[in-house]
């Protein structure tokens, strides 16, 4: 199938869409959009395989996020069940678990992990390193890519290692990875992006980068390579302009498109089939 559109990472398997992810997934199909849904643990992760089996257009990338791996409160967009915040109790890595949700044709990679400092607590570093460690061990079982989340602590806190949440990434997967990687929702400098490249990373961008004052985000853009380069969505978070404000949806990854080509200066249509080429590259995604 020809799709116009690749959502790199999107939640379509969370309860922001309980009511309706079918029907945002049609809707996504209907305007050539193929969506990765990606897990963030046991549960969504195999909702995320449930829709990729029963919809075309939809994929799966599956495994356990950092905020999960600990005790703390979630809510319900991040925890993807319920309707109130509450506690999560933590959960550990099961690899054989998600060894066998990976024998679907639809799962194409494995994620989102990496580390969190921003909701969780310094004294869960290992906690969250150990099951990063043990994700990418399966990704390179299974030879699947891996989906990397990354996000630093709160203003006024300090990293549990004293460096910056790309610094202690960019260690872990230099050791330990055999497979590519994408860094999702970049945030970080050119710098930091091109180790990454050297390593043979991605990173991919929301709609975040068409919000006003993203000077930062531009730069980064700028200097990247384009065949490194993917666009998200997120979503439900960070609906881009002009649906800011709005539940995200998988289709609104084009304004993150559009906005890609504006920054780089470059032809529109040169940058839409360059990305899709990214990503249909990283993720072997066979028939997009």
């Amino acid at each position: 199938m020809d799709h116009k559109y690749i959502d790199t990472h999107a939640h379509v398997n969370l309860a922001a869409f309980k009511e309706d992810a079918l029907d945002v997934a049609k809707r996504c199909a209907e305007e050539g959009v193929a969506v990765i849904n990606v897990g963030t643990k046991a549960s969504t992760s195999r909702r995320a395989v449930e829709l990729a089996e029963e919809c075309e257009n939809c994929f799966a990338i599956i495994g356990l996020h950092p905020i999960q791996t600990v005790p703390g409160m979630h809510d319900e967009d991040e925890i993807g069940e319920g309707s109130e915040p509450f506690k999560s109790r933590g959960e550990e890595f099961n690899a054989d678990y998600y060894r066998e949700l990976a024998k679907s044709g639809k799962v194409v990679g494995i994620g989102e992990c990496g580390f969190d400092y921003w909701h969780t607590e310094p004294d869960s570093f290992e906690v969250q390193e150990r099951a990063f460690i043990a994700q990418i061990e399966l990704a390179n079982e299974l030879g699947l890519p891996l989906m990397i989340h990354t996000r630093g602590p709160q203003p006024g806190k300090e990293s549990p290692t004293g460096r910056s949440v790309y610094q202690d990434v960019y260690e872990v997967l230099k050791t330990h990875a055999k497979v590519p990687f994408n860094v999702h929702f970049y945030a970080g400098t050119s710098e930091e992006a091109a180790r990454f490249f050297d390593l043979g990373g991605t990173i991919s961008f929301t709609g975040v980068v068409t919000f006003p004052k993203t000077d930062s985000y531009a730069e980064v853009i700028k200097n990247a390579p384009l065949e490194h380069l993917h666009a998200e969505t997120d979503c439900p978070y960070v609906a881009p302009v002009p649906h800011r404000g709005q539940r995200a949806e998988p289709q609104m990854v084009k304004e993150v498109y559009k906005k890609i080509a504006e920054i780089r200066g470059e032809d529109e249509e040169k940058v839409r089939v360059q990305l899709i080429e990214n990503a249909k590259r990283q993720y072997k995604m066979l028939g997009v």
